[in-house]
């Protein structure tokens, strides 16, 4: 059975964002007592953007800006894609493969109501591959092939 992205990979997550308007180190902060690697970008309840690790490796370290004196819609990466709560995890996996990207917003009805990772996804789909191994092994062993070459 595939799985879906809610409830199966996310539920119930207390999600972190931030204005555009505040800072990079703000961002920077949050970022690193919640150990997360992205953050959500409102204006007000509408998603603008995503700020992740890459964003400040990439376009504030690399380019020698002040986090202090940085806003986040400086370095943000702009309008980014989401995907639906009853997506597959396959789905979410294929969407971050073609885009470059390891975050992507859950959005339900014009909201966002949660986060996926590609860490999320690789635990995920591990999760099935062992349940396949599990079962593939209780086959094996209940139909008397275990013991052959």
């Amino acid at each position: 059975m595939a799985r879906h992205i809610v409830p199966d990979v996310v539920s119930k997550q207390d999600l972190s964002s931030l204005s555009p308007k505040e800072t990079v180190l703000t961002a920077a902060k949050l970022m690193t007592s919640r150990k997360i690697g992205a953050l959500l970008i409102l204006d007000g309840e509408k998603l603008v953007g995503i700020l992740s690790e890459r964003d400040i490796a990439g376009r504030l370290v690399a380019e020698e800006k002040s986090p202090g004196g940085t806003l986040i819609e400086a370095i943000m990466t702009p309008k980014p894609e989401t995907i639906g709560p009853k997506a597959s995890v396959m789905d979410a996996l294929q969407r971050m493969q073609e885009g470059g990207f390891r975050h992507l917003p859950v959005e339900e009805g014009g909201k966002i109501i949660g986060m996926v990772s590609i860490r999320d996804i690789y635990a995920a789909v591990r999760e099935d591959l062992e349940e396949a191994v599990l079962e593939r092994e209780a086959f094996i062993s209940g139909s008397g092939m275990a013991g052959l070459p």
